[in-house]
């Protein structure tokens, strides 16, 4: 698919994924059945994530599809749905271990937060989400219109919520147009610097806030940036400019165009679903959700950021939180306070797995 077509299909309407759901994949029985055993014959609670290799699982048929899921995502409209994983065959812990496996095929698994974990369960901790450390996925509070912090990030369900959890998807590609249309004036403050809050989570060699534009460009391709959370809790950072008035009234105008029913698509995760994003193009965001009082019933879903081999070239202003801008290389994550030396092994090994490089 050329860049043009690309982009053409990354700024879907709704009536677009409702029409084509060629962007939906199904895993066969057998294929299913394939994933369960193993997984289930790799599994050893005492053996770190960092230990398995793509050798240890053979994902078999279910391979080619998800691999489908993975390019449509990323080379395509900029989501993915596969149905079928085998959550019931599986237990957490190995429903776990069959995401890291799919993400030792389909990439390098990014750090995500402050533990510098490289695979998040998606749960409710009782996390404040607007605090100045707040994190979304430990809550179940209602989510602003995000991106995640790498190329591609997907979410595995294990268990659904008691009720709410609907999960909502816009293309930045699409509001960026419509923004263009509607409001040349403020797609020009969209094109300038928003400040970002790290969240308490950054390493010793950044700040606690980074500047960003909302949209910028690359080879042709455009890029989409937007976390209101990130932005507003920046503005409590010293050093941090304050908010014009005409970039508040950007913020407001993007979240009404990605919260219009024409633009935003609505679907509810099951268990066994696999949800697979391109951050570049796609915002995403959450319903908030009550949840089961037993423990093993409580909504629960697992998060891979990845670095792809085959990425894109980032435009430059994406450097300081991406780290690299290079097609091809391992990139993106937040490193937090525990990326050591088996970190940066891992990734070494995977990169050279999958032909990647890692020097930024």
């Amino acid at each position: 698919m050329s860049t043009t077509d690309q982009q053409a299909a990354a700024a879907w309407r709704v009536a677009d994924l409702e029409q084509d759901q060629s962007w939906i994949f199904s895993l066969s029985d057998a294929a299913a059945r394939q994933l369960a055993r193993t997984v289930m014959a790799a599994y050893d609670p005492e053996r770190p994530l960092f230990d398995y290799a793509r050798e240890d699982f053979d994902l078999g048929p279910a391979w080619e599809t998800i691999a489908a899921a993975l390019q449509e995502a990323h080379h395509g409209r900029g989501v993915a749905l596969v149905h079928g994983l085998p959550r019931a065959d599986l237990s957490e812990d190995e429903f776990k271990l069959l995401n890291w496996a799919i993400g030792l095929y389909a990439g390098v698994a990014r750090p995500q937060g402050k533990a510098s974990q490289y695979i998040s369960a998606v749960r409710d901790a009782g996390v404040d989400y607007r605090a100045a450390s707040g994190r979304g996925y430990s809550s179940n509070a209602k989510l602003d219109f995000h991106v995640d912090g790498a190329d591609i990030a997907t979410l595995g369900c294990y268990n659904a919520a008691k009720s709410g959890g609907q999960s909502m998807i816009s293309s930045s590609v699409l509001a960026r147009q419509i923004l263009m249309d509607e409001r040349p004036d403020l797609a020009e403050i969209a094109h300038q610097d928003f400040y970002f809050s790290r969240q308490q989570e950054e390493t010793e060699d950044e700040g606690p806030y980074y500047g960003q534009p909302l949209f910028d460009f690359a080879d042709g391709r455009m890029f989409g940036k937007w976390n209101r959370n990130r932005v507003q809790s920046a503005q409590r950072i010293a050093g941090v400019p304050a908010l014009t008035d005409q970039q508040r009234e950007t913020m407001d105008v993007i979240d009404q165009i990605l919260a219009r029913p024409e633009n935003m698509y609505t679907m509810y995760l099951k268990p066994g679903d696999l949800q697979i994003f391109n951050n570049h193009v796609t915002l995403h965001s959450r319903t908030e959700y009550v949840d089961f009082d037993r423990p093993e019933q409580k909504r629960l879903l697992f998060r891979l950021w990845l670095a792809p081999s085959d990425s894109v070239r980032l435009p430059e202003t994406w450097w300081d939180f991406y780290r690299s801008v290079k097609p091809g290389s391992v990139r993106g994550g937040i490193r937090g306070h525990a990326h050591d030396a088996a970190c940066k092994a891992f990734e070494a090994r995977q990169a050279s797995a999958l032909g990647m490089t890692t020097d930024g």
